[in-house]
């Protein structure tokens, strides 16, 4: 009994100390970059010490990528994206009107947790093989999670079936975090008015081969 509660404490002790480097390297990734931010940086930065940074994250571009995921996700699970309970909701909703809204929805809300991460994430891809494989890996998880989402709604009998690759293909790249991100630098949208612009192009896109 004693060994189990001295191991769930343990445990959330690790737990604590993740979160706590976590945010402390989100935070400064965010306000520095990446070249300015050091391992050392972040162990100041959350109270721990510098130690415990280097055992938990191999190096930067490590806990760059913990960071991004966790951002992504929304907390700490190691659960991917497709497999979430909320994600399954959109490809499963009873008309293509709310599965889009909801799965524009969730691409703002994603967008509005990484956006800035993914910017660092993409001055560190020049310099970072690691982090540029890892990228490249995620678009092409991107682009299928998001096809995958139209041709559903093709094969459920809530879009046509014709050029039903096109519109998928197109539509997972109007979803991709590059897309919202020379959005904000050309449009200057806000997250809100990215939902609704991202909807509204979706249900264009699948309305015009109905």
């Amino acid at each position: 009994m004693a060994e189990d509660v001295n191991r769930d404490l343990r445990a959330a002790r690790r737990a604590d100390t993740e979160v706590r480097i976590v945010e402390a390297a989100t935070e400064l990734f965010t306000e520095r970059g990446y070249v300015a931010t050091t391992l050392a940086d972040v162990a100041k930065h959350a109270g721990v010490g510098a130690r415990t940074v280097y055992v938990r994250f191999a190096n930067k571009a490590a806990l760059l990528q913990r960071c991004v995921d966790v951002a992504i996700a929304g907390d700490y699970q190691q659960i991917a994206v497709p497999d979430r309970d909320w994600f399954h909701e959109a490809m499963n909703a009873p008309t293509a009107e709310e599965r889009i809204g909801r799965m524009a929805g969730i691409g703002a809300r994603l967008m509005a947790r990484t956006g800035r991460l993914l910017l660092v994430a993409q001055q560190a891809e020049a310099i970072e093989p690691e982090i540029a494989a890892r990228a490249q890996a995620a678009r092409a998880q991107t682009h299928q999670a998001i096809g995958g989402f139209f041709r559903k709604l093709a094969t459920d009998g809530l879009i046509s079936s014709e050029n039903v690759d096109w519109v998928a293909q197109t539509g997972a790249v109007l979803g991709q975090a590059e897309t919202y991100l020379l959005l904000t630098r050309t449009a200057d949208l806000t997250i809100e008015r990215y939902e609704s612009w991202l909807a509204e192009t979706w249900t264009r896109l699948v309305t015009a081969h109905s």
